[in-house]
This record gives structure tokens, sequence and C-alpha cells, in this order.
């Protein structure tokens, strides 16, 4: 017997609930925030079945994750949590789903997990991290809105990037500038932090992306010239950051106390003394916490006579992030002209 058409609208409400599993398993955001109500509304029409299938595909059997999982106890109670959504409709049971749950329920926990981001171009950036920060799989990995946010615009301006060298102040475990090297095509990408265990990490996910970090290698003609620099903004000196010859600075997420905002200035006021001829733009953004956020910021680089200027949002939304953050990008221009 063949089932009814679906309707336009009907696929379309579909595949934006599959990209939603998808972007946010693969990324390991937090199990409530996936879109669970939907889905169960889904699941009493007559495809609830294929779509459950079609889930199972995009997420634990997806090749980004098969390559690159996410934690065994997040995937288990995933998996978990959709075997149960199933059930709970009067529906011949899926084989497929327990013995996804099976092959879990096998695995051997790794000390290492991973969290992956699409891009538009269809490559993703995966990012390793220990499994001790991951919280029995309610929790998700839910860091770095402003990180992901900033990375959504500079994919949007690619131009802002391209053929040009990039400084990452602050990069973490370098999601954004992972975007960028992979989606903007900067002539060369500068990660930097100074914190060991940070930059070690940060080595081995830009090894992770297929970045090579031998300065003789030969580079291909798409791939930027990919460093990892120990800077301590405390200690900057003005001849190492000169020497970076940055022609763009980014930062995300690095305004979390007074002390840090304080040393971001003195360095960006340091980048605008010994690169005055050709002073890099500079893009910082960060998540809205309090009325407080961002306030001294822009205080202080009044006093450093830094010129800044609100980027407008962009349109476009690829990764999952909280929907209720507020989210600012600072564009700062250290030579004192405003921008267009």
């Amino acid at each position: 017997m063949l089932r009814p058409a679906m309707a336009p609208e009907d696929h379309e409400g579909a595949a934006s609930l599959l990209q939603s599993f998808e972007r946010r398993f693969l990324a390991a955001r937090a199990l409530p925030s996936f879109p669970w109500q939907s889905l169960e509304e889904k699941l009493k029409e007559p495809s609830g079945s294929e779509l459950l299938l079609a889930i199972l595909q995009k997420t634990v059997k997806h090749p980004v994750c098969v390559q690159h999982l996410p934690s065994v106890r997040y995937a288990r109670c995933f998996l978990s949590k959709l075997i149960k959504k199933h059930e709970a409709v009067p529906t011949e049971p899926l084989d497929a789903l327990y013995e996804a749950l099976a092959e879990v329920l096998m695995a051997k926990e790794s000390t290492q997990c991973h969290r992956s981001y699409l891009l538009p171009s269809g490559d993703s950036v995966t990012l390793s991290e220990s499994t001790a920060i991951v919280s029995h799989g309610t929790t998700g990995l839910v860091t770095w809105d402003a990180a992901l946010y900033l990375a959504e615009w500079a994919i949007e301006n690619p131009a802002t990037f391209a053929n040009r060298t990039v400084l990452e102040l602050g990069s973490g475990a370098g999601l954004t500038g992972l975007a960028i090297c992979k989606a903007c095509h900067p002539r060369a990408f500068i990660f930097s932090d100074c914190h060991g265990q940070v930059l070690a990490q940060l080595r081995g996910n830009v090894l992770l992306n297929g970045f090579s970090l031998e300065p003789h290698t030969p580079i291909d003609s798409r791939s930027p010239r990919v460093t990892v620099a120990e800077l301590d903004w405390d200690k900057a000196a003005a001849s190492q950051l000169s020497a970076f010859q940055a022609d763009i600075v980014i930062a995300a997420d690095v305004l979390y106390c007074r002390e840090v905002t304080l040393s971001l200035v003195r360095v960006l006021k340091m980048l605008t003394d010994c690169q005055r001829k050709n002073a890099p733009d500079v893009y910082v953004a960060y998540t809205v916490r309090s009325q407080d956020t961002g306030k001294l910021f822009v205080t202080e680089l009044d006093r450093a006579e830094i010129s800044w200027e609100q980027v407008p949002p962009h349109t476009g939304k690829l990764f999952p992030y909280e929907e209720h953050s507020a989210i600012v990008i600072l564009k700062l221009m250290l030579n004192g002209q405003h921008g267009v």
C-alpha cells in the first residue's frame, strides 16, 4: 500500500528537524537543547520511522561521527532518549536503533572525545578534548558561543580575511581560527594562547584538521601557513607583536574578568604603537552576560584612544549555540580611523 505523498511543508519541516539533530549531535550540545517536542509530533506521522532512521544516519552513523566520535557516554544517552521517543509511538520496532545502541554499549570510552562543526562547503571543523569535561551526556560541550558567532560572521565575510595574515588572541581549542582557515583563505594564520596545556591541545587540533605546523612544508595554494604561538598578554613585547605582521586580529570570549580585559587592551595599544603605519583591524566577539559585560572594555578602548564600532548582525546561522545569547562583535580601528 502506497503512503500518501508528504506535503512540501512537511518535507521542509522534516529537513529542518534533521539538520538540527545533525548539527547538535556532532557538536555534542546538551541533550535537552535538541528539538525533542518537534520530533514527537513528527513521529505521529506515517513517515515517522523513516525520519528516525534518517536521524540515526545524520548522528551516530554520520561519517564525521564514525571517524571522530563524541564521548561514548554522550552517544549512549542520546540513543537511549531517541529509543524512548520511538517506543512512545505505537509502531513497529526499528532494529537499527537497538543495534546502534548495542554497538555503543560495547564501545570503550576513550580519554578523548570530539565535537564537529559542519561548514557550508561540506567540510567540517573537528575539535578533540578530554572526556573529563563531559557531564553524563546531559550538559554536552556547551562552550564558545561567541567563538561560533564570530566564525559564522567570518564565513559570511571571507573577503575580510582572504590573502591576509590573521592573528588570533586567546585561541583556546582553535574553533574560530580553524573555520577561517578552511573557509576564508587567509594567507597565514597565527593561533596564540599562553597556557601550556591549551597550546598542546591547540597544536593537536590544528593537525587533526589537516594543517601542517612545519614551516618548510610545501603549502597548498589554497591552504594558509599556520603557526601556534605562545603569547602572554601581560608579558608580550612590542618586538614579538610586530614580528607577526598581522593584517587582521581577532579574539572571542576573552572578556571574562577585569584583569584579562585590561591585559587585552594593553596588547591592542602595543599593536597600535608598533604597527602605526600599517595597523591591523581588530574584531572582538563576546557574549553579553550582564549589563557590565563589555562596558569596561569600551571604556578602556576610549581611554587608549582606540576607535571602535559595533558590527551589524549577520544573517546566517550555521552552528548550534544558545538562541537567547546576546553576542556582540566590535570592530576596532587601531589607526584611529573609523570604518566606512
